[in-house]
């Protein structure tokens, strides 16, 4: 069975399990943590796990950070003057960060969405270099009604999770769900 395969069955198990409502706000995170050369086989799974999110009777949400840091960036005033200078966009990437954060609340407080929902928060990889992965979920944790599911490629070991298998790591509280858990 392929990575990909085996993340989408615990998943399977995961979504069906009653959802408690009264969960801490970093409890309804749950992070499918992948090998991130499996990107791409992802990707061409998702509407299996949006069908197993619907079999289970919750509604899915799917929010894609891909292109966030261009539409950003397309958008900015100085966009000219960080093309010249790189470094200096570095004042600036606070700025980014909160981009990507309103941009998730806009979702999260849609009245589209109940206790029942669930987002799925794929192309975090993109935040990479740019933004922490642990930044923009603490900011978000408040909002969740339902739960947050995040496309992780990268590891985990205990609760130190790290993004594309980089060095440096965090520690977060977050329900980890693996392929490992089928075998």
């Amino acid at each position: 069975m392929s990575e990909i395969e085996g993340l989408l069955k615990a998943y399977e198990r995961f979504v069906r399990l009653p959802w408690d409502p009264g969960l801490a706000g970093p409890q309804k995170v749950w992070f499918a943590i992948y090998d991130p050369v499996q990107e791409r086989r992802l990707r061409l799974r998702l509407s299996d796990f949006e069908v197993a999110t619907k079999r289970a009777n919750h509604q899915w949400h799917l929010v894609d950070l891909t292109e966030t840091f261009a539409t950003w960036m397309a958008n900015h005033e100085y966009r000219e003057a960080y093309f010249e200078q790189p470094a200096d966009m570095d004042l600036a990437l606070e700025e980014y960060v909160d981009f990507v954060v309103s941009q998730l609340k806009l979702t999260f407080t849609s009245p589209e969405l109940s206790n029942d929902s669930l987002v799925a928060l794929l192309g975090v990889s993109s935040l990479f270099g740019l933004a922490r992965v642990s930044t923009v979920v603490e900011k978000i944790v408040p909002d969740i009604r339902g739960r947050l599911l995040v496309f992780f490629p990268g590891q985990v070991e205990g609760n130190n999770y790290r993004l594309l298998d980089a060095r440096d790591g965090w520690n977060y509280l977050a329900v980890p769900i693996t392929s490992s858990e089928e075998k």
